[in-house]
């Protein structure tokens, strides 16, 4: 797995490793005796989990050098699944077996999440999922010690349909992937489209990671809907705009927020994408926000802080971010001990970096729907609808 500078993912294991191994954890005693707190994290390579390695890297710099948690200090140890949920098995295994890891952020890989969900829980190690689909923490029954940061296909749709019922949208067509997430995705947005009485002329599904998209945006155009919905990964929504407008079709574009992703569009898109809009958190367009409030003054020196290490901008490293604060503030009050990470977490209310996040017993998925808004493409870049 190719890692961005500065280490790849066999030299932080290798690092970490020697550090890691040690006694196990108590209430009042770290897991390696040297006050290190060991994050896994399970991720692949593609464009997403490179922008949560980012971030996860400069977040646990940030944490670490605010002195928050004492004398204690907060390591990352970064495993590469292949986007295979074996793979990933066998990753979230090796850290439930290492007493040194208090704590999984797993990638995007929403099957690697969800096959995992026994072992995990048997394992008893807490585990915040950045992937999107729903099943990631549903049923709660089955998933007592795995939490999820990032929007819900839910709440996702609900927008939608909102603002397409706001601009009078009578039909659309829907562009959705394969993945468990588009999946999900679909199946809100087409139950909330029905209730709107909004109709679907045509749906077509195509492959996750899709190189080609030409066949299933010619089944949707020869349908004539006054709009097309986009529920796809951001390679594949900037291909599909790009083929829309290609073959001729001028009408709306509306993405979900699976589809974010850096803060500039990438440059054979800009045109294609131009007035589209997405749903998703305030990240993408935070030079329109005006830091009223801590949270949003916390958001804007992040976003600079991030831009600042990295050139750009990923609207998904909010999340990685989160997650780990989540796991800094559970570890500020319990060191190393998994059983109360996992019962502080289970409770963690926060005004995050993605937006408001809540997290109960009942619900393990913790971005709320006021964290959701709406983004207008304009030159290049997403904006805050106004």
């Amino acid at each position: 797995m190719r890692f961005p500078r500065p280490a790849t993912a066999s030299v932080i294991a290798s690092i970490l490793l020697v550090a890691g191994m040690a006694g196990c954890s108590s209430d009042d005693e770290d897991s390696n005796g040297d006050n290190t707190i060991v994050i896994g994290a399970d991720l692949n390579s593609g464009a997403t989990d490179t922008a949560y390695y980012r971030a996860l890297q400069l977040r646990i710099e940030q944490v670490n050098e605010s002195g928050q948690l004492g004398d204690r200090k907060l390591a990352l140890r970064t495993l590469d699944n292949h986007a295979d949920p074996t793979a990933s098995l066998r990753n979230i295994t090796a850290f439930a077996d290492d007493p040194a890891v208090a704590a999984v952020i797993a990638g995007s890989c929403d099957a690697c999440v969800v096959d995992a969900a026994k072992t995990i829980s048997d394992k008893r190690i807490p585990t915040i999922a950045l992937a999107a689909s729903d099943n990631v923490t549903d049923p709660v029954a089955d998933r007592h010690y795995v939490f999820k940061l990032g929007p819900n296909s839910t709440d996702d749709a609900a927008a939608l349909v909102t603002e397409l019922s706001r601009q009078r949208v009578r039909d659309v067509g829907l562009l959705v992937d394969d993945s468990l997430s588009g999946r999900d995705s679909s199946n809100a947005l087409q139950l909330g489209l029905q209730k709107a009485k909004i109709n679907v002329k045509v749906s077509r599904t195509i492959k996750a990671g899709a190189e080609d998209v030409s066949d299933a945006v010619s089944g949707l155009t020869a349908a004539n809907p006054a709009a097309m919905v986009v529920l796809t990964g951001a390679e594949q929504a900037s291909l599909a705009a790009q083929t829309f407008r290609n073959v001729g079709f001028d009408g709306k574009l509306f993405f979900g927020a699976v589809a974010a992703g850096d803060l500039f569009i990438p440059p054979a898109a800009a045109a294609a994408t131009n007035n589209s809009t997405m749903i998703f958190t305030q990240i993408l367009a935070i030079d329109d926000v005006v830091a009223t409030t801590p949270a949003k003054a916390s958001r804007k020196q992040w976003f600079r802080d991030y831009t600042s290490r990295y050139g750009t901008y990923s609207g998904v490293a909010s999340f990685a971010a989160d997650a780990t604060d989540l796991i800094a503030g559970a570890v500020a009050r319990a060191g190393g001990n998994r059983d109360r990470i996992r019962d502080i977490l289970e409770t963690s209310q926060v005004d995050g970096l993605s937006g408001p996040i809540r997290l109960t017993p009942d619900n393990h998925s913790g971005l709320m729907p006021q964290a959701l808004t709406l983004l207008v493409a304009r030159a290049g870049r997403w904006r805050l609808a106004s």
